[in-house]
């Protein structure tokens, strides 16, 4: 895997009003979520980003490898959501494919990216993104991108766009086969944390 032809984007700007604490601060296995995330990026590329209005509550636990990109939203909004901080942030990172991921996946595995990055790096294809589907569609926090992609983000986004489902819906996406599931479980309530804890 050439990693410098892969970045990744690790999303942690939520409001984790489901989870009731922030989500990527909330310890798993005795590490912070995000932590833990940024970590396994890291076995995919060194290139890492986290994107987050919170820099300074989140500079202690990310590792130094990582950088930070400021998530621009105005004073006392709410997070714009998921969508729109991708936006901001892969306008701001220069590699051919990105490693979109939440915050809140306790159950990654990095060898399971790495499959996946080598996978996306020798295909021949049109897609946009190569992402993992359940039942529900998409995952699209946790699968790949190629930048060429922007141009119809950010006019989806300028439309009012804030669903990457409906982003996708008249996209190519190729899909990335799942060996195991449990490695898309979101953290996002407190129930969900009793789960895997």
């Amino acid at each position: 895997m050439n990693s410098s032809s892969i970045a990744a984007i690790v999303l942690a700007g939520g409001n984790s009003r489901r989870m009731q604490q922030d989500k990527a601060l909330t310890k798993v296995r005795g590490k912070p979520l995000l932590q833990h995330v940024c970590e396994v990026a890291l076995h995919c590329t060194p290139a890492v980003w986290v994107v987050t209005p919170r820099v300074i509550e989140y500079q202690a636990i990310v590792p130094t490898e990582c950088q930070f990109i400021l998530e621009a939203r105005p004073a006392n909004a709410s997070a714009p959501g998921p969508l729109v901080a991708f936006s901001q942030a892969l306008a701001q990172v220069h590699a051919e494919w990105v490693l979109l991921l939440a915050c809140d996946l306790p159950n990654l595995h990095a060898e399971i990216l790495k499959d996946w990055a080598n996978q996306v790096l020798v295909t021949s294809t049109d897609a946009i993104a190569h992402l993992p589907r359940t039942a529900k569609g998409w995952e699209p926090l946790c699968g790949f991108y190629h930048t060429g992609c922007l141009p119809s983000l950010q006019q989806f986004v300028q439309l009012g766009g804030v669903s990457f489902q409906a982003w996708l819906v008249d996209r190519r996406v190729q899909e990335l086969s799942v060996t195991d599931p449990a490695m898309l479980f979101n953290c996002n309530t407190l129930d969900d944390l009793k789960q895997i804890t």
